[in-house]
């Protein structure tokens, strides 16, 4: 790992393998009906995706909203390329998209832009979340919507009680943090809107609480949770931030709450919604 400053050089912690990019379609389906719940974009015709990575959010936006032209932006090469090669698959989506390099802290865009914005776990991965959020704001018209989705990593909580699972989380979110980002900041995005313009704020905080009175539901949230997990080991055992042991304890936790008959998940995220005034 490269450093600047005697910080960590911004990165994603999940890397970005061919497998890491087919998790990120499964997640976004997956979620697709807790991130994508009555989004205000009915009358909005052009919106700015940052951090569209391999197209899984963009094909959902353009899925609900026909009259909706997308134009999505990354700054991974890699997940551009896969994101082009899931969209030319849908007929329906030619011509209703665009997908470009860019630097969310330094759009290329000139001001009025867009009429709308959705940014979603894109924020958590980022040294400077309110140059971004200020920088979409340039570019977005008057009145605009702008929602945003991301993380608050504090709330994640098992059942039965798994301490390998939770050593691996902390420093999960450790190693997040020195490469530049926040696994906090869902809980801080009414700040950060507030203070780079953004009116007519409002957060949700959506709840993810299952146990045995949906245990198909909560099944199929466990494996998704274990494959999320798995996804950030490779990295975590190059940066030393976990050992070869607590992987391992936590996939032997993870598989005996998966096969518990009372085991709890729960996870909060937040969404925030916001105009430009």
């Amino acid at each position: 790992m490269t450093e600047a400053k005697g910080k960590a050089t911004p990165g994603y912690v999940h890397g970005f393998t061919r497998e890491e990019q087919d998790r990120l379609r499964r997640q976004a389906g997956f979620l697709e009906h807790r991130v994508h719940d009555r989004l205000p974009y009915w009358k909005c015709r052009r919106l700015l995706e940052v951090g569209c990575g391999v197209g899984a959010q963009t094909e959902i936006l353009l899925r609900h909203f026909p009259d909706l032209h997308v134009t999505g932006v990354d700054r991974s090469e890699a997940n551009l390329e896969r994101a082009r090669e899931n969209l030319s698959k849908l007929q329906w989506a030619e011509g209703r998209y665009e997908l470009r390099s860019e630097d969310a802290t330094r759009l290329s865009f000139a001001a009025d832009s867009f009429d709308c914005a959705f940014l979603c776990w894109i924020l958590e991965h980022v040294p400077d979340a309110a140059r971004v959020l200020s920088e979409v704001r340039r570019v977005l018209r008057e009145g605009s919507p702008i929602v945003v989705t991301e993380v608050q990593n504090a709330t994640f909580f098992i059942d039965p009680y798994s301490p390998h699972t939770m050593a691996y989380w902390l420093a999960f979110n450790d190693h997040q943090i020195e490469l530049g980002g926040d696994p906090f900041v869902g809980a801080k995005l009414g700040n950060l809107l507030l203070a780079v313009g953004y009116r007519d704020i409002t957060t949700k905080v959506r709840n993810i609480h299952l146990d045995n009175r949906a245990p198909g539901e909560r099944a199929e949230f466990l494996a998704f949770w274990s494959e999320l997990l798995l996804s950030g080991a490779p990295g975590l055992l190059e940066a030393g931030k976990v050992s070869a042991e607590t992987v391992e304890g936590m996939k032997e936790e993870l598989d005996r709450v998966a096969h518990d008959p009372n085991s709890v998940f729960f996870y909060s995220f937040i969404q925030a919604r916001a105009r430009v005034w």
